[in-house]
């Protein structure tokens, strides 16, 4: 099984079905997938495998995940899912301490590989509690959102 394929499940179990919660941002949403982000996609019909290739293409690929540890690609993949992908690159590079462009490039990569895998991803983690905590919207999804980082730990504990 491929990195991406371990990844996925997790991300999606986090994500759940459809949801349109007046309060989110994302607008309709089915598999994380968010009307926001695809506004001409037709999110109410979207199908898993539609989402997969979507998430392959978009989120995993296109900032080069098969590149980093498999904790680090779970933790960037889970919060790009869930605060974008600029979000999950700038907070990535926040726990890097290196410039937050926002992009996913060599000196980027380079950081990575000069960290070990367990030390980025509770920096990562740490940086997405303070992110999450300064949104409008943590008290009515605060709680959630810790559930997700802790079945994060929970999962990246039992994948180092």
């Amino acid at each position: 099984m491929n990195n991406f394929d371990l990844c996925i499940a997790p991300v999606l179990k986090n994500e759940g079905g459809t949801s349109n919660h007046p309060l989110d941002n994302g607008k309709l949403t089915r598999f994380g997938i968010s009307q926001r982000s695809y506004p001409k996609l037709d999110i109410a019909a979207l199908t898993l495998e539609q989402a997969r290739a979507l998430y392959k293409r978009d989120f995993w690929d296109a900032h080069q995940l098969d590149q980093f540890p498999l904790t680090i690609a779970f933790e960037f993949f889970d919060c790009a899912v869930n605060c974008g992908t600029g979000t999950a690159a700038r907070l990535l590079q926040r726990a890097l301490d290196i410039a937050e462009d926002g992009i996913i490039g060599p000196v980027t990569l380079a950081a990575v590989a000069s960290i070990t895998p367990d030390k980025l991803a509770r920096r990562m983690l740490a940086y997405r509690i303070k992110f999450y905590t300064k949104l409008s919207n943590w008290p009515t999804f605060g709680a959630g959102w810790m559930n997700r980082l802790a079945n994060n730990v929970l999962w990246e504990s039992d994948h180092a």
